[in-house]
């Protein structure tokens, strides 16, 4: 039997796909929007999608799928509960972005705490050449080594971030909502945290669980870093947290809404302590290889008679 298979979002993924070791018809499509998905998967039982949306009025419409594919670890683009009922099964990719995405958070780790930004951006405006000695101090530097780190969802990616940062000097403090030997409670996350990283789902539970209240429990000094989801952080609240001195400074990845296209609250401030990326942390070389390799993997597995990576 052939299978019919079709990338919906082909240009989200910058890495080599192999072809499946199975009899198919392949197309892939660089990118697809809502009012294009119905006809593009018309008759074909596996769809591969990234940030396509596949929610149960769409998926009602197609009778002859039977896998979506999802390129990443998130799928909330998928509305899981129809696909369920319509005996569709969703499968992701994990353990990818074991590197790249503690790498990134390292990264913004140094770049705020070192105010490496802004004295990069002064020297390029001249602020160099004009000053009275050898060096300026226009913004404050701190030390990572010796601070504390504070991981908010202690998955595989917390843990390997808290090696790293513990690697570097940092004590690490950790919360999660599954219970595990060690971990600590948000509210001493807050309170003791002069870095806090975000590693939890988009969940109706966890959406904005960093919101003004948190944001005023935290050090004056202390950083915030969001590689996870956007929605995780009410953004309104962070900015006017940020433009009035009420924490140190934030790195953020990922927005509630991508891509921005209608201006983010974030995206509006002009500050030396904020640094915005654009949903970048997961997409080193290595890593989005990797995602891809896994990607045909699992759905060779599916064709196979043993799915895997299956999303409930």
């Amino acid at each position: 039997m052939s299978h019919r298979i079709v990338f919906l979002d082909r240009e989200t993924l910058d890495a080599a796909l192999r072809a499946p070791s199975f009899p198919h018809a392949y197309a892939e499509y660089p990118v697809t929007a809502p009012d294009e998905i119905v006809e593009r998967l018309r008759d074909a039982q596996i769809a591969i999608i990234n940030k396509v949306p596949m929610r149960a009025e769409t998926l009602q419409q197609l009778p002859a799928l039977k896998l979506i594919a999802v390129a990443a670890t998130g799928t909330d683009v998928v509305d899981k509960a129809a696909a369920k009922a319509q005996g569709i099964t969703v499968v992701n990719v994990r353990n990818y972005a074991f590197n790249t995405v503690p790498e990134h958070v390292i990264g913004l780790i140094f770049a705020l705490r070192r105010a490496i930004v802004p004295y990069a951006n002064s020297v390029r405006r001249g602020a160099w050449g004009e000053a009275r000695h050898f060096c300026y101090f226009d913004y404050p530097i701190r030390d990572v080594a010796g601070s504390t780190l504070g991981i908010v969802g202690y998955g595989a990616l917390g843990k390997s971030i808290g090696r790293r940062a513990e690697a570097l000097g940092m004590t690490v403090l950790a919360y999660d909502v599954i219970p595990q030997d060690g971990l600590v409670d948000l509210a001493t996350i807050l309170r003791e945290s002069d870095v806090i990283t975000l590693h939890a789902p988009l969940t109706p539970e966890t959406r904005n669980m960093i919101g003004a209240p948190e944001l005023a429990a935290m050090k004056r000094d202390a950083i915030l870093i969001n590689t996870a989801r956007g929605g995780l952080v009410d953004e309104e609240a962070l900015a006017e947290a940020l433009k009035a001195g009420r924490i140190g400074g934030a790195g953020f990845d990922v927005l509630t809404t991508e891509p921005p296209r209608q201006g983010n609250p974030l995206l509006a401030l002009d500050l030396p302590n904020l640094i915005v990326t654009p949903h970048v942390a997961w997409a080193s070389k290595q890593a989005m290889q990797l995602l891809a390799d896994q990607l045909v993997d699992t759905i060779e597995a599916f064709v196979a008679g043993r799915p895997q990576n299956v999303v409930e």
